[in-house]
């Protein structure tokens, strides 16, 4: 008996897997961002300096939070993660990004894109974020952020616990949103109030 094989061409070979394979969860309609309430006007410009501007470091977070699912804390050994909610980017990346703008509207001193390269800011917030998620027995959205303040040509460094809970009605996707956009922005208002004007 003569067995017969076909050679299927690699255009055709996606299409086979792809009904055989799953490469995670599908990712939801809507993805989850953060909303800072302070924000910089349009069409200010100023000029700026080492000394006028702070450089806001992407934090550290904790394994649970490496990913863009959106953490449920089930008690105090159990994690969970929201059914169809995921953020657009990592929640560390978020955040920074949430703190950078709110120091600038709140402060008038610029942070710089971590990319850039013209300034050496003299003024360097780093931390890790500890908790960014929803506290499901106690039913509120949670940001916990332990700051690090650290200034140019100085051995001592600054450090404090941020800390904002706000209560929700359910754990469903549109009530973490809210309420952690919610927390979040707290956080970000009391470190723009940690560093001051300056």
């Amino acid at each position: 008996m003569m067995m017969i094989i076909r050679r299927l061409s690699a255009p055709a070979l996606p299409l086979l897997l792809a009904g055989c394979i799953s490469l995670g969860p599908k990712t939801p309609a809507t993805l989850m961002a953060l909303t800072p309430s302070a924000t910089v006007s349009a069409g200010a410009a100023k000029a700026t300096s080492d000394e006028r501007s702070i450089a806001v470091n992407i934090p550290t977070a904790q394994p649970a939070l490496a990913t863009q699912r959106v953490m449920v804390q089930d008690g105090p050994n159990a994690v969970a993660y929201v059914k169809d909610a995921q953020w657009v980017a990592a929640p560390a990346l978020l955040f920074r990004n949430l703190v950078a703008e709110t120091i600038t509207a709140r402060t008038g001193r610029y942070v710089p894109d971590q990319r850039a390269t013209g300034l050496q800011p003299d003024l360097r917030i780093s931390g890790q974020l500890v908790q960014f998620g929803l506290d499901g027995p106690g039913m509120a959205a949670v940001v916990m952020f332990d700051g690090v303040l650290a200034r140019s040509g100085s051995t001592t460094l600054q450090t404090r616990r941020f800390e904002a809970r706000v209560p929700i009605g359910s754990t469903d996707g549109p009530a973490a949103a809210v309420g952690i956009n919610q927390a979040a922005n707290r956080v970000a208002e009391e470190i723009a109030g940690w560093i001051g004007g300056g």
